[in-house]
């Protein structure tokens, strides 16, 4: 590391600390804390939350998977894009759950279902949450380990502790102190920040990589793997074990059944100044996602270039020395990126890297605090109080509840050992809680006869099926079912179970209009049927707008042409070896870094104007405490009576909300 790489990270790092500590004062209610006021515009929110997706977890994740199987789950991705333009341009669940004017997912399920239901599913969230996140403080810190080529391990004497350990307490310390300063409008000003200047670095990282290692040395590797062991042709890939067809399969019916169930960015889903700003934020932020991605791509196939290329051997043997000397297996494949790009990367390239990484794993670890400890708080200690606390003491409560998770996650990454990709740990503990949660979402949203037991079986089901997949994939040597498929078969049981016993209970149909605070019924059938709302276009919709969810419905609609087309061809020509290595040069390196610098300023912008706003907006707001996320029980509770749930409280600085 030189001198320009250490001030490429401290800079952007000393700016973000600065700005987080003076929004602190901005902090004065427990919506504030949780929810950042309900004031978070579209850029805020798309930047803001997409910085989740750049900590050093999710690179690493997303290197194991291409390792392994490189373009090819692109290929099988473009299948999802019509189904990720119908779930963007539709709000769906996301619009509604705004609609809702609920802080939580949790109180959601109060008010639509019954009190020991949010409970249940509050504690089932929190303790799925926390062994999710579990590993991902511990992966961030070996990241650094290894990247910085620190020893992994410090000796004191005869005494010895790896290095990791020391690191990620000191990252979870200060995200934790960004979490507990000013709640989320801390953290949404703070990873905006952390991905404006990201944007800018990614155009940095580009350039040098490809000054490094062009795409000449890359393409024989990427291309040359045995048949049916492919990195870039789909159909010569069949062998590739986890990561294929069905993979890519499972994972789209999983994305639709989960959205908004999975809770480790929660506060985001209540942050938005208006449903139709949250539906905004979702599909800029799609937009984001698809220019940032080459990076990952091209850091990936350089460094598994520069490990194997003949060209490299050279300049490669410090690392392959230094990957030998990981025992355990997962980590040595865990870490066989970073470790080549540490040796790769030349100077300002390596620091813009590590800069980016670092501040994802405080913009990512925050939220996840700030998410799981706020369930916790919220949803399962809150609705056992008899007594609200005062605004003061919920608040300390919160930031309490927090600390507990860091402490936590800091014990878990020191005593757990993972033993298989980090994505399949994901799917697997997701789906303890969102297997059956996904059901009693989108049926609580869409379905008037969703019922409370129809939602207990379906949560039950998640349970059962997704903890025993945990149980028997560590005590079953070679268990056939990897974790996207135990998520896939439970979530399939999960919604069966939800349905038929619904069916079976449903009396009086819910009133989905008056939870939505809906004066009106629905637009009728007939008149949803144009182009325009086909497209997702309704009356909140600006030109603007119009042009931003036009371009990504297109956008998409030509991707998923070019699928159907190439699959055809395909079937009936194959592609030689050359045209899918040409194809992949153009789709998968030269089109994202064309998106990925229109973003970089567009965001930028954006961003920058959405800070100024949510500042603005904070000067003139009325603070209202009964807007804390408690559902008021009457006393016909104690009675036994049936529930009847107070609405939520309508918020005087929102003025956007539509009847």
């Amino acid at each position: 590391m030189h001198l320009i790489d250490w001030l490429l990270i401290a800079c952007p790092l000393l700016l973000v600390f600065a700005v987080g500590f003076m929004t602190q004062r901005h902090m004065k209610s427990v919506a504030h804390f949780v929810s950042g006021g309900r004031l978070g515009g579209r850029y805020l929110l798309a930047v803001a939350r997409g910085e989740m997706q750049a900590g050093a977890v999710v690179f690493v994740a997303a290197w194991e998977v291409f390792a392994r199987a490189g373009f090819v789950p692109h290929w099988w991705g473009c299948m999802a894009a019509p189904v990720g333009v119908a779930l963007a341009v539709s709000g769906f669940v996301i619009y509604r759950f705004r609609e809702t004017r609920c802080m939580t997912l949790a109180e959601f399920f109060e008010r639509r279902y019954s009190h020991r239901f949010r409970l249940f599913t509050g504690v089932l969230g929190f303790l799925a949450g926390i062994l999710n996140f579990g590993i991902i403080p511990a992966i961030g810190a070996r990241f650094v380990v290894y990247f910085l080529q620190i020893p992994p391990e410090l000796h004191f004497g005869t005494w010895s502790l790896p290095t990791y350990v020391p690191l990620m307490g000191l990252f979870l310390c200060i995200s934790l102190t960004l979490t507990l300063t000013g709640g989320l409008i801390t953290l949404m000003v703070t990873d905006c920040l952390e991905g404006i200047i990201s944007q800018l670095f990614y155009l940095l990282i580009i350039g040098g990589v490809f000054f490094v290692i062009g795409w000449a040395h890359m393409e024989p590797v990427i291309s040359g793997r045995p048949a049916g062991f492919s990195l870039i042709n789909p159909f010569d890939a069949w062998k590739v074990q986890d990561i294929n067809l069905w993979y890519a399969l499972m994972s789209m019916m999983l994305n639709v059944y989960g959205v908004m169930a999975w809770q480790n960015a929660s506060a985001y889903n209540s942050a938005a100044a208006s449903p139709h700003e949250s539906l905004m934020g979702g599909i800029l932020g799609r937009w984001r996602e698809s220019g940032k991605a080459v990076v990952v791509v091209l850091l990936a196939a350089a460094a598994i270039s520069f490990l194997q290329n003949p060209d490299f051997s050279a300049a490669a043997a410090p690392a392959h020395a230094a990957l030998a000397q990981i025992e355990n297996a997962q980590l040595r494949t865990q870490m066989e990126v970073p470790v080549a790009l540490s040796y790769l990367l030349p100077i300002g390239i390596k620091g813009a890297l590590c800069a980016i990484l670092i501040m994802g794993i405080f913009g990512g670890d925050s939220t996840h605090l700030h998410s799981w400890g706020g369930i916790l708080a919220q949803d399962v200690i809150l609705p056992l109080l008899k007594k609200a606390p005062s605004p003061k003491n919920h608040i300390r409560l919160l930031r309490g509840c927090s600390t507990f998770v860091a402490v936590f996650a800091f014990v878990f990454g020191i005593i757990f050992t993972q033993t298989e990709f980090i994505v399949m740990w994901w799917s697997i503990t997701t789906a303890i809680y969102v297997g059956g949660a996904g059901a009693a979402i989108i049926g609580g949203l869409y379905w008037k006869k969703g019922t409370a037991a129809g939602a207990w079986t379906a949560l039950l089901i998640g349970v059962v099926c997704s903890g025993g997949g945990i149980i028997l994939s560590k005590t079953i040597p070679n268990f056939p079912l990897n974790g996207v498929q135990v998520s896939f078969f439970t979530t399939l049981l999960a919604v069966t179970g939800y349905v038929g016993v619904s069916l079976l209970t449903c009396r009086p149909p819910h009133d989905i209009a008056a939870m939505l605070h809906r004066e009106s019924p629905s637009t009728p059938l007939r008149a949803r049927l144009t182009w325009a709302r086909l497209v997702g276009f309704n009356e909140n919709f600006s030109r603007s707008d119009r042009w931003i969810t036009g371009t990504f419905f297109g956008w998409n609609v030509m991707w998923f042409s070019v699928f159907l087309i190439g699959t055809t061809w395909n079937v009936i020509a194959p592609w030689p070896n050359h045209v899918w290595s040409a194809y992949w040069h153009v789709v998968g390196v030269g089109v994202p870094i064309g998106l990925c610098i229109i973003t970089g300023i567009w965001f930028t912008w954006g961003g920058l104007h959405d800070i100024r706003a949510l500042f603005k907006a904070l000067k003139s707001y009325e603070v209202d405490n009964s807007d804390n996320g408690r559902v008021a029980r009457p006393p016909s509770v104690a009675t036994g009576a049936p529930d009847v749930i107070a609405p939520a409280p309508l918020v005087l600085s929102d003025p956007n909300l539509r009847s």
